[in-house]
């Protein structure tokens, strides 16, 4: 039976410590590391090393009792949430690890938030019980008061595979078939275990328990928990299918392509289609790697349910489904920052761009974009420690130097009203006309298309045409030349000229009639916005609310536990984005700040923001609202404001 399990922390709860001990006693590993003394076998890259923290997805390979377990270590700290949200989406169980003495952190909310979004099934382990300040009741309260209430503390009540009564009772309050059976039939460990097991793949309770990683306290009695109450059932009969999760680049630059199978086997050799949509590829498998850290086998064939690397597949990214699988993965985890990458005038500056597009392969969520006009190279992230490990694994790898702008908030744009849009493009042997309705969505939800236009008016592979340019990049709005978002396009209809449409057209006229319609919208600035979860002292709460305000941030009513406030709300990031160094200084380090990304809303000094990034639409090269027509064999041009009464299509 293969198993893909994740575990996952807050920075410094223990992590990958605990990992270093189920692959010792696996006997995957000889010798167990430590993260402190920078031997730790899944923080195998030199950075990780350095810095005692998990920046990269690692995995490894053991096996258990009649289970095959592929376990990856994910990053702690929330700027490299990115990376563990890349893995989560091939997870078969998840392994939450907390500190007895810290309790629920902010990236552990995170972490429970994506692992229920994707329905991950969930086990939590109390770690650090040795620790002085150590409280596991208090803990496990924490957690049914933040997360769930269906989380039941295994540690006594699943010894060696027997259940307590407390266990018994706690599962018959949430199966009603398993409550009749026990009334009327008793107790039956076979089928109470198999139903325990179905109640966890459903997300119906959640078990936990307790120990030491550094003392190699309760690390046995767990895997051997975990392994009765997990089992998958992957189908070797069917026909492939896959999701690459990672890429990756060797020394020699070739490219790795990281893959979970999900049904049925693949061979060296083998032909694999994968991507998105109509847009497919077909490329042979030359190699098949299985990694165990950063060291590997290769194998002539893999089954469902196994992780592999292949060589060979040439244009794969991250999320692509392959075999049977069509559509592509969704991430949420995205940057709220964005800087400007600095380096020497000697450094050709094409060089440094082709190294940091090798980056932006391997972590999409970088989103490296080329500034022609500017000579400039930008990058999307999630925080300041994010760009220091960039800047070290850049000199490290490419021997760069580079540094870094400090990060501004990436700002987004949408609109208010509903529009049409027309964008014509007709100079001298070129045609194309395009008519779009823009209208506004729900936030956070992107931008979405519909098609209604009749082939009558316009061939199927224009309209394709269309939407491909609606997507094939991010577009600007008009007052700060943000991205677009939170809009849905709907195509009403179009013409070609069966003699003079040519390629290039109808990317002209889409983003004609995309900008023409913003023209004549509402538009309006949105930016990034934290939910937070604040924990300090009663008598430091006015001093909170006070920050809150003044911080242009909402908050729920106040709620009280002993002598401890406990607040909750909606603030700016960029307000609020280094309020944890202030906490900590009037609290004494005793302030407890959870900060979870939480979509965007309308930006709170809108004016000012638009002032400060003093965004031209009108000399943008990459957009114009203008309309060109032609008549008398020369093209000319309609302002968008009188572009309407011209279309042909009206």
């Amino acid at each position: 039976m293969n198993k893909t399990i994740g575990v996952f922390a807050h920075v410094d709860a223990g992590k990958t410590t605990f990992a270093e001990q189920i692959l010792f006693h696996t006997k995957s590993i000889k010798k167990r590391g430590r993260v402190d003394h920078k031997d730790a076998y899944l923080d195998s890259h030199e950075i990780e090393r350095q810095r005692g923290i998990t920046v990269f997805a690692d995995q490894a390979t053991f096996s258990y009792q009649d289970s095959t377990y592929y376990l990856i270590d994910n990053p702690g700290h929330v700027d490299f949430s990115p990376e563990m949200e890349r893995s989560v989406q091939v997870m078969d169980y998840a392994i939450v690890i907390l500190s007895a003495v810290e309790g629920v952190e902010g990236h552990t909310t995170t972490i429970w938030q994506m692992l229920r979004k994707h329905n991950i099934p969930t086990f939590f382990f109390i770690n650090k019980i040795d620790r002085e300040g150590a409280n596991v009741k208090n803990v496990l309260q924490e957690i049914h008061d933040d997360f769930s209430t269906d989380i039941i503390d295994v540690t006594e009540a699943f010894r060696k595979g027997q259940m307590t009564e407390n266990l018994i009772e706690f599962l018959a309050e949430r199966n009603e078939i398993l409550l009749d059976h026990y009334m009327d039939k008793g107790y039956q460990h076979d089928l109470w275990l198999r139903a325990m097991n179905e109640l966890i793949k459903e997300g119906k309770i959640f078990p936990c328990s307790n120990g030491s990683a550094l003392q190699d306290i309760g690390i046995l009695d767990f895997l051997n928990t975990f392994h009765l109450l997990t089992e998958t059932n992957y189908a070797n009969e069917d026909i492939f299918s896959g999701r690459v999760y990672k890429i990756r680049h060797d020394e020699k630059g070739t490219r790795i392509t990281f893959i979970k199978s999900l049904s049925g086997s693949v061979s060296i050799r083998d032909e694999v289609s994968y991507g998105n949509g109509e847009q497919r590829n077909t490329e042979k498998i030359t190699q098949i790697r299985v990694y165990n850290g950063n060291k590997y086998k290769t194998v002539e064939q893999v089954k469902a349910g196994e992780l592999f690397a292949v060589i060979g597949l040439s244009n794969a990214f991250t999320g692509d489904g392959l075999g049977t699988i069509h559509e592509k993965a969704v991430y949420e985890m995205v940057p709220t920052l964005k800087s400007k990458v600095v380096f020497a005038s000697s450094v050709h500056i094409k060089e440094a761009l082709r190294y940091f597009q090798l980056l932006d392969i391997e972590d999409p969520s970088l989103n490296v974009t080329w500034e022609e006009r500017v000579q400039e190279i930008h990058i999307h992230v999630m925080g300041t420690i994010q760009l220091e490990i960039l800047q070290q694994l850049v000199k490290d790898r490419f021997q760069l130097e580079v540094s870094f702008d400090e990060p501004k908030i990436l700002y987004k744009e949408s609109i208010e009203s509903t529009v049409t849009g027309y964008g014509h493009f007709e100079p001298l042997k070129h045609y194309a006309e395009v008519h779009l309705k823009i209208e506004p969505a729900a936030r956070d939800s992107g931008i979405s298309f519909e098609n209604v236009c009749h082939a009558n008016d316009l061939s199927i592979g224009n309209q394709n045409l269309v939407r491909h340019h609606l997507f094939e990049k991010t577009h600007n709005g008009l007052l700060t030349g943000s991205p677009l978002t939170d809009v849905k396009i709907t195509l009403l209809t179009g013409r070609a000229d069966n003699k003079h449409t040519s390629g290039g057209d109808f990317r002209e006229a889409t983003y004609r009639a995309l900008r023409q319609g913003l023209e004549k919208a509402q538009n309006h600035v949105l930016e990034p916005y934290y939910h937070f979860k604040i924990k300090v002292d009663l008598d430091q709460m006015g001093k909170v609310l006070s920050d809150i305000q003044i911080a242009n941030g909402s908050f729920d009513s106040p709620k009280t536990e002993d002598n401890k406030a406990i607040l909750t709300g909606k603030v700016p990031v960029a307000t609020f984005m280094n309020y944890a160094s202030e906490i900590a200084s009037f609290t004494q380090g005793k302030g407890v700040l959870n900060l979870v990304f939480g979509g965007y809303e309308r930006c709170h000094n809108e004016t000012a923001v638009i002032e400060r990034i003093n965004y031209n639409k009108n000399a943008d090269p990459d957009y114009s609202s203008t309309s060109i027509f032609c008549s008398k064999g020369k093209g000319y041009a309609v302002p968008w404001d009188q572009a309407e009464a011209e279309m042909h299509c009206l």
